[in-house]
């Protein structure tokens, strides 16, 4: 079934139906469908009145942001759909994000980067955070966005300093869209979000280990929390103190400093603390810091996707992939499911969403040789094939942000009957905004020749033209791979538009996430033993601009931040779940648009390279090991923690240790000035051999080889 941002497209077609306002059509519809999952969840017994784990329910959705567009239907329409939910008697509480005027008992609740000054619209509702953004998504031509775990971890901090009750993250987990699930438009299959858990299901370290850290350092404080109300102080210029104190001797404190240059040392409770620059210390015991969000104690991780090597060795494009057969896509109109109509027709209302493709297709006569003709196309697809007497001639995707594109094709006609095929495409539907399922796509016109011999332009759009829903290939089944059209001769068709291509391959070996590189192909879909991975788009690449080999978390985060990717492609690697996979025999179907070489295309897994860690002899013990007393801690001290991804992995070779002054990041460490030279035999010692290992960071355990400087350990491994 298609969907318009979770409505599926049939509710579009509802006469009269307006949806997200004061609308009795779709009211109706929203009642009946929030009724039927509401009851759902009653029969399993799930609600947590019921003593099942949902705690929460949610109507609407971010209907804050649009509702003016809504004039006089909205609040009519969130008073309706707030009466509705309370009606259902799910014995939990609801909530509506980013909806100031949410209807008493509904809680309106924050969604963002940062909503520690978000406060509820009313003093007997809790402060929530339903969506705590650990990324942002990627789409097709632009950077990768992503977020510092020092960032996100000052936000998630700040927000329980000021009173926050629940803080949930958006996303925890990242995922991948598969099949022509993904919103937008333009957005990527790879859902990733630069979430602590990554779309293949491995912990992004450090973000994963540090927050982490950070929950479990909140937690130390909980008794505290909520036994009573903040209380807070200034400490200085953007510095502040706030203290959960009750009678009974219970305390916790969290000190915040959102300079964005300077560390400060600030004097709390007749005690001297250093913060740096944009970070939160929280202090369980109003004395002592179990964590402060800029001193990372978690593991680094770097993984990159590896090939793995044939029988023989090498890494040649076929290691794994047995040969190639091909099916040409006819070019216009091939299916007996074809239809005309006058004029230009919307794609999505005439598709259902049923194909990414929509064929629009026009005989012209021509009296005489018309070489210098140009064919203007208007559209709002996202993108546009021209094709003139079966021959491609031209296209042109939209702007990211533009809702239409124009298009100019330099053409030659030929006296007599010349034909003019369209193929219009959509990547992804519109999926946010004020009426955004009224958002069409498709070639809206006008379609004029212009330039013929005779000075005049000629507007085609209001003639007959056919359409056809989609491709002939997809009518066939071709995705499947089991049609018998498949051919192997005469010489595979490379960097041709319109070519269905399969092959099958052996599955890499091992446990380790699988995605396929998709080096070498334009645009298009794939398909795995039948399962669509989604659109591939290698050659839509960033602008070359714009990224920074680090990220300074220094600073109110925005997306345009921290970016990576710069002048390669959005999206290389697409990820095939290890459950779609037979040992051999895969069968792997690609429907390439604009033109590729199938050949290039290789499977890699995804490998840990580097763990590493650092600890500065300044830094917090670690939380796990965190007491309030005082000569236990002492005793304790920083320490560095070590340990690999999985649990059938141990530590087998330590790459570089440095205790001192050591430059650099994980991957790329060198000894600073000040080193130790004990440093690496002592590591080896206590971690080779290992799945996890822990060093105390001190003078004592390394020498001293610059006395009265501030030193670090780091280290760099590798797990086998």
């Amino acid at each position: 079934m298609a969907y318009i941002s979770g409505f599926p497209l049939w509710l579009h077609f509802i006469p009269g139906i307006v949806f997200r306002t004061d609308n009795e059509p779709f009211k109706a519809e929203m009642k009946r469908f929030t009724a039927k999952i509401v009851d759902l969840m009653k029969g399993e017994k799930l609600y947590a009145s019921q003593g099942g784990p949902i705690v929460l329910s949610q109507i609407e959705n971010e209907y804050g942001n649009v509702q003016s567009d809504y004039g006089s239907g909205a609040e009519p329409y969130i008073k309706c759909a707030a009466a509705m939910a309370v009606s259902l008697d799910t014995g939990v509480p609801w909530v509506m994000c980013r909806q100031d005027n949410a209807p008493d008992p509904i809680i309106n609740t924050c969604n963002g980067f940062y909503c520690y000054d978000f406060t509820p619209n009313s003093n007997k509702k809790p402060k929530m955070w339903t969506e705590n953004w650990s990324g942002w998504f990627s789409t097709f031509g632009d950077p990768v966005p992503y977020r510092p775990a020092e960032d996100l971890a000052l936000a998630v901090a700040r927000f329980y300093q000021r009173g926050g009750t629940l803080q949930n993250y958006y996303m925890y987990h990242g995922g991948t869209n598969f099949g022509r699930s993904t919103g937008g438009p333009f957005i990527t299959t790879s859902y990733d979000f630069d979430a602590p858990i990554d779309e293949y299901g491995l912990l992004r370290q450090p973000k994963w280990g540090h927050l982490k850290d950070l929950h479990k350092a909140i937690k130390l404080c909980e008794n505290a929390m909520v036994a009573t109300d903040p209380q807070t102080i200034s400490l200085g210029s953007n510095l502040e103190a706030t203290v959960y104190k009750t009678e009974p001797g219970l305390c916790a404190a969290f000190l915040v400093n959102v300079n964005t240059q300077s560390d400060v040392t600030v004097t709390f409770n007749g005690n001297s603390y250093n913060l740096p620059a944009w970070s939160v210390s929280i202090l369980p015991d109003c004395k002592n810091v179990a964590l402060n969000t800029a001193k990372i104690n978690s593991v680094a991780t770097i993984s990159k996707f590896a090939r793995q090597p044939s029988k023989d060795g090498s890494t040649a494009s076929d290691a794994f992939i047995s040969g190639w057969s091909w099916i040409t896509e006819p070019v216009g109109i091939s299916s007996a499911n074809a239809f005309t109509k006058l004029g230009l027709l919307e794609q999505i209302n005439t598709t259902a969403d049923k194909s990414d493709y929509l064929w629009y297709s026009l005989s012209v006569e021509i009296n005489g040789n018309e070489s210098k003709t140009v064919l203007h196309v208007d559209s709002l697809g996202h993108m546009l094939h021209v094709f003139i007497n079966g021959k491609l001639a031209g296209g042109r995707r939209r702007s990211n942000s533009l809702r239409e594109v124009s298009i100019d094709v330099p053409i030659s006609l030929v006296p007599g009957q010349n034909k003019i095929d369209l193929l219009s495409l959509t990547v992804g539907l519109q999926n946010y905004g004020a009426y955004f399922d009224t958002v069409g796509a498709g070639v809206t016109g006008p379609v004029q020749l212009k330039g013929l011999q005779n000075g005049s332009t000629v507007d085609l759009s209001s003639q007959q033209w056919t359409y056809q829903i989609g491709l002939k290939g997809e009518e066939l089944g071709l995705s499947s791979g089991s049609s018998s059209l498949w051919v192997s001769q005469p010489a595979l068709p490379k960097n041709q538009p319109l070519v269905w291509y399969k092959t099958t391959s052996d599955a890499p070996t091992g446990t380790s996430p699988v995605a396929l590189n998709f080096t070498g192909m334009g645009k298009g879909q794939a398909w795995v033993n039948g399962q669509s991975i989604g659109r591939y788009w290698p050659t839509n690449t960033a602008p070359s601009s714009g990224c920074t080999d680090s990220c300074n978390y220094r600073r109110v985060y925005k997306t345009s931040n921290c970016l990576k990717n710069c002048g390669a492609a959005t999206q290389q690697l697409y990820h095939v779940p290890r459950g779609w996979l037979q040992p051999t025999g895969n069968v792997i179907v690609i429907f390439e648009e604009t033109g590729g070489d199938p050949t290039q295309l290789f499977f890699v897994t995804k490998e840990t390279q580097s763990v590493c860690s650092r600890i500065s002899e300044t830094h917090p013990i670690p939380v796990d090991l965190w007491t309030s007393d005082e000569e236990t801690r002492k005793k304790t001290g920083p320490t560095l923690s070590l340990y690999c991804p999985f649990p059938n992995q141990i530590i087998s070779e330590i790459k570089f240790a440095s205790f001192g002054t050591p430059r650099g990041q994980c991957g790329s460490f060198s000894h600073g000035p000040c080193s130790s030279r004990r440093a690496l035999s002592i590591v080896q010692k206590a971690c080779i051999g290992l799945r996890k290992c822990s060093i105390g960071v001190s003078v004592d355990t390394f020498g001293d080889p610059c006395s009265g400087v501030a030193k670090s350990l780091v280290v760099d491994a590798s797990c086998t």
